[in-house]
């Protein structure tokens, strides 16, 4: 997929605007109009690459940077032929209780090669029934992705044994999808039966927890500087508070209290907790810096952030000659400071409390990857070490910063580095 192609140095590193002529493709030029975004009609848009097909000349994708929809514009001809087809001005059609939406264009917007009209307008209920399950956008547009490659691998959504033949053939494949897509893929699957009133035995699917990547920080350090200053502000952010991206990109000017140097999350993702945290001044002056054209601090959407990421750390690995660039990622932050937090304070409910984590489970994982950093990187590292039997004397030390290193009958081994 062609990535975001910017038209001159004065445009935005994180997109190009359809504006004048430099947004345009050709066939938007001889109209002499930009394309507005279906589904918010916003004027603001990018150019995110071209589609093609054997039938026709390649096609220009949009990205909108108000609502991070994706579209293309119908060509001339296709809107001639829709304008003159009978029955074409058709009424809006009521797909849901709080708004109204126009099925033929959202249909559009779901069109793969291959899918009939009863496949597009099951995804478009779909969809709409998620949306007011409370579902968020992300998680709605990741399940009619994976009902999409279910129907391009032949499956019929209407029959499960289909679906079960559809994902043995694609594990069989030589690069076959990965045990966490095929899992999405089951789950998403799972929600389209229950809204049918069905449900089915669920095929086999074991996902193998992996340790994340972890970089130095003078690695993370070299992407924040040889970053655009709005991209550089962004995961100086996500350096120093581990928020998600998706939780960043949902941050409001007012959310800031600049003269306290504290950040507030107020809209964060996967069900975790509101936190609040203490900035350091650096990380202030840079959002000041930012242009205010918006509620939102960065008003851009996740995709364009990712693929700004994408390209500013290939040249920065080329240029440096270090290829552990190429695999930090936004969500690499959160994962650096969340083993970097608890080799400081050595308290695991302190960072779970942090990363905002429901659970302690989710946060036992840098337990392990700071052991194995720094013993790695200090293999003669010192301790001090106390054993007692006392739980008021085990209390004590562990808020001293001991931890726990085993136990012998009633006795308790404690542990701190030097």
């Amino acid at each position: 997929m062609a990535g975001l192609t910017p038209v001159n140095s004065r445009d935005s590193v994180f997109g190009t605007k359809a504006g004048s002529n430099n947004g345009k493709s050709p066939s938007e030029e001889d109209a002499g109009s930009s394309p507005l975004c279906p589904k918010c009609g916003s004027a603001r848009v990018w150019r995110d690459g071209l589609r093609y097909s054997v039938f026709e000349d390649p096609i220009q994708r949009w990205l909108c940077r108000n609502c991070g929809l994706r579209f293309s514009q119908p060509s001339k001809q296709k809107l001639k032929e829709s304008i003159y087809t009978p029955g074409a001005l058709q009424s809006i059609r009521q797909i849901c209780a709080q708004k109204a939406k126009n099925l033929e264009q959202e249909q559009a917007n779901l069109q793969v090669p291959g899918m009939n009209r009863d496949a597009k307008g099951m995804l478009v209920q779909y969809e709409a029934k998620m949306e007011l399950e409370g579902y968020s956008p992300e998680t709605i547009g990741g399940a009619v992705s994976c009902l999409k490659a279910l129907i391009t691998r032949n499956a019929d959504l209407n029959d499960s044994e289909s679906v079960k033949l559809a994902l043995a053939r694609e594990q069989k494949k030589e690069k076959h999808w990965s045990q966490n897509r095929r899992r999405n893929v089951i789950n998403a699957y799972t929600i389209f039966l229950r809204f049918q009133g069905k449900s089915w035995i669920k095929p086999k699917c074991t996902v193998d927890e992996k340790l994340p990547f972890i970089p130095t920080e003078a690695e993370i350090d070299t992407l924040i500087v040889g970053s655009h200053k709005k991209l550089s502000a962004l995961l100086q952010l996500l350096k120093e508070t581990a928020i998600r991206s998706g939780e960043a990109h949902k941050i409001e000017w007012t959310d800031i209290d600049a003269e306290q140097k504290i950040i507030t999350i107020n809209k964060p993702e996967k069900h975790s907790n509101a936190r609040m945290f203490k900035v350091s001044a650096k990380l202030i002056e840079m959002l000041n810096n930012l242009p205010k054209t918006s509620t939102y601090i960065f008003n851009c959407s996740k995709k364009g952030t990712q693929v700004t990421l994408q390209k500013t750390r290939k040249r920065l690995a080329a240029k440096l000659g270090n290829p552990r660039l190429l695999k930090i990622h936004l969500h690499t932050f959160r994962h650096w400071k969340a083993t970097m937090l608890y080799h400081e304070v050595k308290d695991a409910h302190y960072v779970q409390h942090f990363l905002g984590h429901k659970s302690i489970k989710s946060t036992e994982k840098y337990i392990n990857i700071e052991h194995t950093i720094f013993q790695t990187a200090a293999p003669d590292q010192k301790w001090i070490v106390k054993v007692t039997a006392d739980p008021k004397e085990i209390a004590e030390l562990i808020a001293d910063g001991f931890e726990a290193h085993c136990n012998q009958g009633d006795l308790i081994f404690l542990r701190k580095r030097t």
